[in-house]
């Protein structure tokens, strides 16, 4: 077991070299770096200016015919102003170099400034953690502990009319996008047109400082409430479907035949034998489902709950060229889904320990 631990690990580094190489030399030849989205904003600034001037009526030339700085659009700056913002940006160096630089900071988890909202990378990273995992923590549990007992339930009954309504139901909400119905979810609940329970916006109240432990608690939840319900909406068909061909593949199988000829009790079948080789797969995936509820699901919903999460930080970062944030999330959620699919193959051996990826 130690051994097969050691190799995943050793397998890790690799990976993630790969990964944050691929990325980084597709980001750094894009069009529309931070350089070039600074000398827009410094130009934008500046043909404003002019524009008040000259009455916004008249053509304005180039206050300076620069030389070619290697960046389109930079043309009437002073090249000396460029290449101060290419300085500012650590653009001044070349790309290997940068390259290098990066690789030798994310070995020390030393991930620098964020170029455009001027704090630590880390820092940023932690003040959005605890919306990220509200959301993902609290959506997982919630569709597991619902599909799996449905699921169970509807092995037990296959073909009923529970088993086909459930069915119906489920594959409704999967086809319902969690965005859609969080916009119903804002206009019946939050917007006032038609009740006014729930918080538009926000993880806590304001005075939540002021509050006692258990107030706390409520308002946090209160807070939280739409949110998760239109995250979780369409997460339950492909869980409970998953239990139930899961379940009805092992109570068809020759050893629950023969359990029941012994004359065992029904309920000890299902819960000590079947239960068992059933909920393999879908214990061993947990970790998996946390991790992309945790960093892919939930863009949307921040947006539309004004949640500052780590989904929107890694967007808004994208969309202005933010490197230092952009890589050190990527580093970061590709370290994170390699462990934890570590984790879990480790959970496959320890539900069933006839599987051993050691002995493979």
């Amino acid at each position: 077991m130690a051994a097969y631990i050691f190799r995943r690990l050793l397998l890790v580094i690799p990976t993630l070299w790969a990964i944050i190489t691929i990325n980084f030399f597709i980001i750094q030849v894009a069009p529309g770096g931070p350089v070039e989205q600074a000398i827009a904003q410094i130009q934008g600034q500046a043909n404003g200016t002019m524009e008040r001037f000259t009455g916004g009526g008249q053509e304005v030339a180039p206050a300076n015919e620069a030389k070619s700085t290697g960046y389109k659009g930079s043309r009437g700056l002073d090249p000396e102003v460029v290449e101060s913002i290419k300085k500012q940006f650590g653009f001044d160096k070349p790309i290997l170099e940068r390259y290098t630089d990066m690789l030798k900071n994310y070995v020390t988890f030393h991930f620098g400034e964020s170029l455009f909202r001027g704090g630590n990378v880390i820092d940023l990273i932690k003040d959005r953690l605890p919306v990220s995992i509200s959301l993902g923590l609290w959506s997982t549990l919630i569709i597991y502990f619902v599909s799996i007992p449905l699921g169970i339930t509807k092995a037990i009954h296959h073909g009923s009319r529970f088993d086909v309504w459930s069915s119906a139901l489920v594959i409704v909400g999967y086809a319902i996008p969690g965005f859609l119905f969080a916009i119903i979810l804002i206009i019946l609940f939050a917007s006032g047109n038609y009740f006014d329970w729930f918080p538009l916006r926000g993880l806590v109240s304001d005075n939540f400082a002021q509050m006692t432990w258990y107030q706390k608690i409520g308002d946090y939840f209160w807070h939280m409430a739409l949110p998760i319900v239109a995250m979780v909406i369409g997460g339950f068909a492909t869980l409970s479907m998953l239990t139930k061909n899961s379940f009805l593949d092992e109570i068809n199988k020759q050893y629950v035949v023969t359990a029941r000829a012994k004359g065992l009790d029904e309920g000890a079948i299902l819960y000590k034998h079947v239960f068992r080789n059933a909920m393999l797969i879908i214990i061993a995936g947990f970790p998996a489902a946390f991790i992309s509820i945790f960093f892919t699901g939930s863009m949307l919903i921040e947006v539309m709950f004004s949640l500052d999460g780590i989904g929107l930080l890694g967007f808004e970062a994208t969309i202005q060229r933010d490197y230092p944030l952009v890589f050190s999330s990527l580093y970061i959620m590709t370290l994170l889904g390699l462990i934890l699919s570590i984790i879990s193959d480790l959970t496959y051996m320890w539900v069933d320990p006839r599987i051993d990826f050691e002995a493979r």
